[in-house]
Formats: structure tokens, C-alpha cells, sequence
């Protein structure tokens, strides 16, 4: 295996997957690589994955590589910081192990494969009893700290946008996320809910051919793009007023009109509490995070502001996460439509067979139709002569 092209380099996978072209060589620091970024990279038609931290380190299974080589995408990783030796956009080529330059090799490292993944995976279920252990721990510890957030109603600035009494969709650019709002189609151009967009999740709506009504988030992994479409804008600030929010200083840049909410706990549990202080009558979350392994790729040690959140807004909320696995049980539409076709055929012989009146009537319209494109034919003839 020999790779040759330009190299693309970021600490953060989402930052650099903005920016690689198709057939660059991605070198990244991401120890336990998850699903989204994956997903990310293999949209984007990635050459090569250079790591120089653990892509699977064996503390949970992380299905990043996976993803990666199931795409056919060599994944390798190195222990030397390559964010030192390699500039931006000049032309390395990988080598089995070896990564060069000019034909020197600048690192050796190892060449994940499909069986060596699989190993670590299975070897990372046996710990996930530890993990979950300690995350239960720390959500515990974190419950009463955030517990206002179950008690006290949040103080949510004036939107312009109208929610009270319809259906809100809140998208989260999480694993599966745009299977679900291809299988929902249907409900979003039925139903009309309130679109909104949880940082990226607002790409995946434009994507879709679906403008968000509102874009919540701390404004790091959404487009310039979709920031313009003419989305109201909800920065996810700190709760600790002395820090400064970069996503403030982004909006500002672009020069687009918005509003700052400072509360604790993700972006996603923000936009659920605003769906339901402002009146929805049912919340669809799509992609949203929910279980273990996927906090556990956001780098989260707990989930005591979601474990609250939902428990708030429980008795509105459809989690639609992974609806296109259930729907994917069902016939295709294709055959159901031939099967109704092919009992109406049958109906329709059987009144034939059985029914001599009905026969003697489709008889009796043959030939009246006979009779008049004979009339037609003679009329046509004595125009010629």
C-alpha cells in the first residue's frame, strides 16, 4: 500500500474535516476516534488517516475505526508528533508503516487492520464495566450541583420564532443522524415542525433541503453557511460569567444578530429546555446523545445535566435515534405497491371468472368500442376519396 498526497493537519478531527479534499492524507491527534468524526472523514474521501495518538485505545469501543476501514480508508498510527515535522499542505506519501517525505521516512507506525480492530473492540467491552462504573460515579456527584436544572424554569430570552403548541425537531449531528431525517422526511414536509439545529445538526438540515428556524450551540463545528441562512442564533455561553465564549466572538466576526443564554450542562440539553419553556407540544430529537459509548466519545465523565434535562422534558419527548434500523425491517415500498397491485388483479379476474353478467357487460362495451373505430376508419377513407 503507497498513498501519495497533500497533508491536512488539525488536533480537532471536526476542524480538519471541514477543510481536507478528496485523496489528502489526515493527520490528527484523537485518541479513541468516534463515530461522528469518522463518518466525517469519510465523507470528505480521505486518502489516508495518520494518527499520533491511540485510535483505539481499549478503554471503551470506540467504533471511529471502524467506520474508517470499513470504507476502505488505511488508518495508521505513529508515536512521533508529526504536528512538528509536516507542514500544511505539502506532499508526503504512506508507505505500508512508513510515512515520508522526499523519500525520507519521517515515522514507522502500525497499520491498523480489521482483525487488530476487532481484537481491541472486544477487548474494550470487557472494561466497559469500569467505565460505566465511574460515569455513574461522577453523574451522581454532579446531580445536585445541576439540580436547578430540574426545579428552576430557565430565564430563555424573547425568539421571534413561534413554538407554543406545535412540534419542535431538535437535530444533533450525532451517530446515524442523517439515515434518521432521510427516513422522517415525510413528517418534516407533513408536519412543519420547528427546525432546530444543534451546531452542526443545522448543516444536516440544509443538507436536507430543510432551513432551520433556530441554531443553538456553542458555535464551534457549524458552518459560516448555515449561520447566514437566516436562522435565529442561540450562543451556548458558560455558566461562570468570567470566561469569555469563543462562539460569541465567531457571530460577532460575521456580523450576525443573536442571543446568549449562559447555562450548565451540552447545547443539546439547551435546545430541549427551549422547546419545552417555550411550548412545544412534542420534542423529536434526532442524533441527540444518549447512552454510554456516546458520551464517552464527547470526552463527558458524566451526563447528570442530559440524565435531568430528560427527566424534565420526559413526557413531550420522541427520541427518534435510530429509527432508520427500525424502519429498515420493513418491506420496501416497491413490493408492497406490487403486492396491492397483484390482489386488485386478482379481484378483478375473479368477479370475471365467477360473474356472467360482468362478463356479458365488458363483452357488450368490446364491441361498442369496436363499433365506433369502425366508424371512425370509414369516415377517414371517405374524406380521401
Amino acid at each position: 500500500m503507497s498513498i501519495k498526497g497533500a497533508v491536512r493537519l488539525d488536533k480537532r478531527t471536526k476542524n480538519l474535516a471541514k477543510r481536507v479534499r478528496r485523496g489528502e492524507i489526515a493527520v490528527i491527534d484523537h485518541e479513541d476516534i468516534d463515530g461522528t468524526s469518522a463518518e466525517m472523514l469519510v465523507e470528505r474521501h480521505v486518502g489516508a488517516v495518520i494518527n499520533v495518538a491511540s485510535s483505539i485505545s481499549g478503554r471503551y469501543p470506540n467504533v471511529g475505526p471502524q467506520i474508517l476501514l470499513k470504507a476502505a480508508i488505511p488508518l495508521i498510527d505513529v508515536d512521533d508528533d508529526l504536528f512538528q515535522s509536516l507542514k500544511e499542505g505539502e506532499e508526503i506519501v504512506v508507505d505500508g508503516s512508513d510515512v515520508r517525505r522526499n523519500g525520507t521516512v519521517l515515522a514507522h507506525g502500525e497499520v491498523l487492520t480489521s482483525q487488530e480492530v476487532r481484537a481491541r473492540m472486544d477487548s474494550a467491552k470487557l472494561n466497559l464495566g469500569n467505565e460505566l462504573e465511574a460515569f455513574a460515579r461522577n453523574t451522581l456527584s454532579y446531580v445536585v450541583e445541576e439540580k436547578g436544572l430540574l426545579l428552576d424554569p430557565t430565564a430563555f430570552p424573547h425568539i421571534d420564532t413561534a413554538i407554543a403548541g406545535r412540534h419542535a425537531m431538535i437535530v444533533v449531528r450525532g451517530e446515524g443522524y442523517k439515515e434518521d431525517l432521510a427516513i422522517i422526511r415525510t413528517y418534516l414536509r407533513d408536519v412543519k415542525p420547528v427546525l432546530i439545529g444543534v451546531d452542526g445538526g443545522a448543516d444536516a438540515l440544509l443538507d436536507l433541503g430543510f432551513r432551520p428556524d433556530i441554531i443553538v450551540g456553542d458555535m464551534d463545528s457549524v458552518s459560516d453557511r448555515a449561520l447566514k441562512c437566516g436562522a435565529e442564533i442561540i450562543v451556548h455561553t458558560y455558566a461562570d460569567s468570567s470566561r469569555k465564549s469563543p462562539g460569541i466572538d465567531r457571530v460577532e466576526t460575521l456580523e450576525i444578530p443573536h442571543k446568549a443564554i449562559a447555562a450548565p450542562g451540552t447545547s443539546e440539553d439547551l435546545a430541549m429546555l427551549l422547546a419545552y419553556e417555550k411550548g412545544a407540544e412534542l420534542i423529536v430529537a434526532v442524533g441527540t446523545h444518549s447512552h454510554l459509548v456516546d458520551f464517552l466519545d464527547k470526552g463527558r465523565k458524566g451526563m447528570s445535566s442530559t440524565f435531568l434535562v430528560r427527566l424534565r422534558v420526559g413526557s413531550r419527548l420522541v427520541d427518534a435515534k435510530g429509527v432508520n434500523k427500525l424502519y429498515g425491517l420493513r418491506p420496501p415500498v416497491f413490493r408492497d405497491l406490487c403486492l396491492i397491485s397483484l390482489a386488485a388483479l386478482l379481484v378483478v379476474f375473479s368477479v370475471l371468472v365467477f360473474s356472467p353478467t360482468a362478463v356479458e357487460r365488458l363483452h357488450a362495451v368490446a364491441m361498442d368500442v369496436l363499433s365506433k373505430v369502425r366508424l371512425f376508419m370509414l369516415g377517414i377513407r371517405a374524406r380521401m376519396i
